[in-house]
């Protein structure tokens, strides 16, 4: 599972997050369905959206190629969306170099039931940048 560098998450949601790239935390220690539970326990919602993108990265290594290809995914997923479940990889060897393929799905984690409600946020905060929810 990877988040989004400073996504809101639930207060007693306990994760390892290690950082993978600039936007991005990887997390470490669980899986989306445990990750899952965590979340609807705290009373938040962990969004299953239809959303994949596959890429490709080369490497002189099969970690170097794979990291490329999860980082090409991440910068596919929409900045309205703050996390994502890594789902494939698919490395193959030639002499000198891997390659490796890899799919990942965005997942959006919550507190609202609605994503509409993340693009009205979205929207609000895109016109009015200095003005905080209350001022609206």
């Amino acid at each position: 599972m990877f988040l989004r560098t400073g996504c809101s998450l639930p207060r007693e949601l306990a994760l390892i997050q290690v950082p993978f790239c600039e936007r991005w935390m990887s997390v470490e220690g669980t899986t989306a369905a445990a990750l899952d539970t965590k979340v609807r326990n705290a009373d938040w919602h962990f969004m299953w959206l239809t959303g994949a993108h596959s890429c490709l990265g080369i490497g002189r290594t099969a970690e170097a190629a794979c990291n490329k290809a999860i980082a090409l995914a991440l910068d596919k997923v929409l900045q309205r969306f703050n996390a994502a479940e890594l789902s494939l990889i698919k490395i193959r060897k030639y002499p000198l170099f891997h390659v490796a393929r890899v799919i990942l799905h965005t997942r959006q984690i919550q507190q609202h039931a609605s994503l509409g409600l993340v693009d009205e946020m979205t929207l609000r905060e895109t016109l009015h940048p200095k003005l905080g929810c209350a001022d609206l």
